[in-house]
Formats: structure tokens, sequence, C-alpha cells
């Protein structure tokens, strides 16, 4: 059997929406499989009858009852004893129902989308209160990053929230901190590059996170919402140089931002 995706969307309530063209009807007993890709678990969802004259076919699937734990997760429908892969013509997403996803508190975080062989999976993440990172530059000798506070259930509003931005380093432990502005989920903070370099008596890494009014811990800087993964490889961005000094923001293996002085 023949099935394609047409259209692919996990909603703001975490249901899977799909939507199946397919050249036979759906037999009696048809079910979704979804198998995680590192550890071959399954879960699978009775899809019923949709009817004989039907050539394509609307899905809503719950996502939150599966109980279906981080990582990557394939697509099948299961007929009769025979599997097939659920092929998708469609991303399975946008960047603007991305950011009105992340505008609510979640525990897991689901998103559709197509992989580079042209099949639909399902990405679940843990879904941390975070900074997301949406522009980041050096300038006029400050460190400037803006965003967007994702899952910590803030009002996306005109209310402003103290704010401040924090670097800290380890071996040898320091801090520099600067106030950012945060109005509803958007942000804004800087930094003076010159007092990191005061402070990086040798070649290290800066680790930024901002600590807002109202959300419990510190908010790690990162970029996650987007269909870029694996920025340390993908995103180069070039030194400053500070009294000789050359200092780079770079993102780590899974796409936190850092702040990397000498070396």
């Amino acid at each position: 059997m023949r099935v394609v995706v047409s259209d692919a969307e996990v909603t703001l309530a975490d249901v899977l929406s799909l939507r199946l063209v397919i050249d036979e009807p759906l037999a009696e007993g048809t079910e979704l499989v979804l198998r995680n890709r590192a550890t071959a678990a399954e879960s699978r969802v009775r899809l019923g009858v949709p009817g004989a004259e039907v050539r394509d076919a609307t899905l809503a699937v719950s996502l939150a009852p599966l109980e279906l734990g981080p990582g990557r997760w394939d697509t099948y429908l299961d007929q009769d004893g025979t599997r097939t892969r659920l092929r998708s013509v469609d991303p399975g997403f946008s960047l603007d129902h991305l950011d009105a996803y992340a505008l609510s508190r979640r525990t897991l975080a689901y998103r559709a989308y197509r992989t580079r062989n042209g099949f639909l999976a399902l990405k679940i993440d843990d879904a941390r209160p975070a900074a997301e990172v949406r522009s980041v530059w050096f300038r006029e000798g400050r460190f400037e990053v803006t965003g967007l506070l994702a899952f910590t259930g803030l009002d996306d509003d005109e209310s402003r929230h103290e704010a401040r931005l924090a670097l800290r380093r380890s071996r040898p432990d320091a801090e520099l901190t600067a106030i950012a502005t945060v109005q509803g989920v958007r942000f804004h903070a800087a930094l003076s590059l010159c007092d990191v370099v005061a402070a990086a008596d040798q070649s290290g890494t800066w680790e930024p996170s901002l600590e807002v009014d109202g959300v419990a811990t510190p908010l790690r800087l990162g970029s996650r919402l987007d269909d870029v993964d694996g920025k340390r490889r993908r995103l180069h961005y070039p030194a400053a140089q500070i009294d000789g000094v050359p200092i780079r923001p770079c993102y780590t293996a899974d796409d936190e931002l850092r702040i990397e002085v000498g070396g």
C-alpha cells in the first residue's frame, strides 16, 4: 500500500494531526506504530475503519497518553501484518508555530518533521524552561543577545520582568552579570567584552544564563526552536579581538550557547 503524508503537525494540545493520501482504503485493525530509533521501543494506536471509498484520511492522535520518552520516533502503518513506513511531503512545522508552541509550560516538547530521506518522524525533547536565542553578535565592544523565553508559562504581552544576564566560568570560577530587558517573553541583554577579557586571566569558556523574576531557575541560553540541529558543526561566528584576545560565540553539541575566550 502506498501512503504519503501530505500534512503533518503537532498541535498546541500535543495532538499529532496527519492527512494521508492513500491508494487503497485502510483495513479494519490498521495501527499507527511509533518506533524509537535508538531503543526500538514501540507504541501502537488503533485507527479504526475510515470507509471503503476513502482516498485520503485525516488522523488525530493524542501523544501525551502514549507516554513516549525523549528521542526520535519513526512512524509506520501496520495493516494486516504488513508494515509501511510513512513517507512525507510536509516538513511538519513552521517557525511561527514553534514559537507559539513554546509559550506554554510543558514537560515534553513534541515536533513532527520530515527526515532527510523523506519519511515522517517525531522528535521529543524534555521541555525545560530556557532562553531561546534568536540573534547574537559582538558590536561596539559588547556581547549582545536577543531571543524568546520558552516553556516558562509567562504571557506574551507588554509586561516587564526584572532580569539579569550572567556569564559563568569554571576552572577557575568567575562570574559576570549585567541587567537584561525582558518584556513579555522577549529578551535583550548586553555585557561588556572588556569586562570578560579583564576577568579571563587565561583561556576559558563562559556559560551564559538569564535570571528572570518569576521564573524559578536560571535559563540556559540555547537555540533549539528551528530546523537546524547540530549548530556546533554548522554555525560559525567570526572572533572579535579585545586587547589582542580573541572572543567567539559558539554552540555545544546540544545547541547551548557558549563564549570562548583565547585559545
